[in-house]
């Protein structure tokens, strides 16, 4: 028989990438998580993970082993769903996270709608990033998420969550108001090429999206300034420090100096939906969901 805490000791092994980091994110001692891994490989007959370097990774058994628990985490989300059939108000505890915009303009609307049409459902909401949120599904500690689409994020394919595609999100051309863009109703970036630009920095995932926008239109920008948020990006601009492409569901302070103008081409970002395989028929999860599919056409114009 597996121990399934033995088990989950194992899967967070490979969703962290060494036994230090599952320890802390599970608040064991390393000592007390090998022990957990070396005790599942004795029940089992088999080695689950083998030297590598300073280091360790998961043996050909251990990676097979995973993807029948990636697949019995996501029949235990069914079977808590069966329990429960007689219960099918969504009602409870409902957990979500986001990036900031997505707060402002999807999650924060969501809990209202909730609040008001479903008395027994309560909803909390906390601000992550996109390598956070995902780890706080794994964890168990948030129900649904909306992150954004980026080159890390595990793949459509990984059986451990279930993503689906809720909006695109366009970037528009940020130039100061009296730039001689500014008052075309849309603009080639072609057109921007010699400009000072401002971008995300590079750890933050619109940075690729700015890179690849400006690289399809045939150039690189020359980056001058960077900032974290949208608004810093824009009050720049507003300064005549250069220009930046801005996703259209930033909220900018108002009556700053500046236009924003769509591209041609349609840049954009995806932002998603994701959940725990099986998790996404909870009836409070899927209300939210529901909600958060009328709200997402209505929040890009």
């Amino acid at each position: 028989m597996i121990d399934l805490r033995r088990l989950h000791v194992l899967r967070a092994v490979a969703h962290y990438g060494t036994v230090t980091a599952a320890a802390q994110a599970l608040h064991f001692t390393t000592s007390a998580a090998s022990q957990q891994i070396r005790q599942l490989a004795r029940d089992l007959g088999v080695d689950l993970l083998e030297p590598q370097g300073r280091g360790v990774r998961l043996t050909p058994a251990a990676e097979s082993l995973l993807a029948h628990a990636d697949a019995i985490q996501a029949r235990w989300q069914l079977a808590e769903l069966d329990l429960r059939a007689d219960h099918s108000e969504p009602a409870g505890p409902l957990r979500v996270s986001g990036l900031p915009v997505a707060i402002s303009v999807l999650l924060a609307p969501m809990a209202v709608r909730l609040r008001e049409r479903h008395r027994r459902l309560t909803v909390s909401i906390q601000e992550s990033g996109v390598p956070e949120s995902f780890d706080l599904l794994f964890e168990g500690e948030i129900d649904l998420a909306v992150v954004e689409a980026t080159p890390h994020n595990p793949p459509m394919s990984d059986t451990r969550y279930d993503q689906q595609p809720l909006l695109d999100d366009p970037f528009d051309l940020v130039v100061p108001a009296d730039h001689p863009l500014a008052d075309r109703d849309r603009v080639d970036l072609a057109d921007a090429a010699h400009e000072d630009w401002i971008a995300p920095f590079a750890d933050s995932p619109c940075r690729t999206h700015v890179m690849s926008a400006c690289g399809a239109a045939g150039f690189t920008p020359t980056v001058v300034h960077q900032a974290r948020e949208w608004d810093v990006t824009a009050h720049l601009v507003a300064h005549r420090l250069g220009v930046a492409l801005i996703p259209r569901l930033a909220h900018l302070t108002p009556h700053l100096p500046i236009a924003r103008v769509r591209c041609e081409g349609n840049p954009h970002r995806k932002l998603l939906t994701c959940t725990r395989s099986g998790a996404e028929q909870r009836p409070a999860i899927a209300a939210a969901l529901s909600e958060l599919r009328d709200l997402a056409p209505r929040a890009v114009t």
